[in-house]
């Protein structure tokens, strides 16, 4: 998304991550989120919505 600044897509990504993982650090589950940011297709996404796409595979 264009109109969110990189540190907070990130941290949102980050956080949605978190929701689902609780015992991973969340250092690095920041680091996967800025791993999503470097898709653009993710990026294009709301940071939610990309974290869920990433993590469709896993949840399904």
């Amino acid at each position: 998304m264009e109109n969110v600044p990189a540190t907070l897509w990130i941290a949102a990504c980050a956080h949605r991550l978190q929701q689902q993982w609780h015992t991973v650090d969340p250092l690095e589950l920041e680091d996967v989120a800025r791993d999503l940011w470097r898709d653009e297709r993710l990026r294009e996404m709301l940071p939610e919505g990309a974290a869920v796409e990433w993590l469709r595979p896993i949840t399904e």
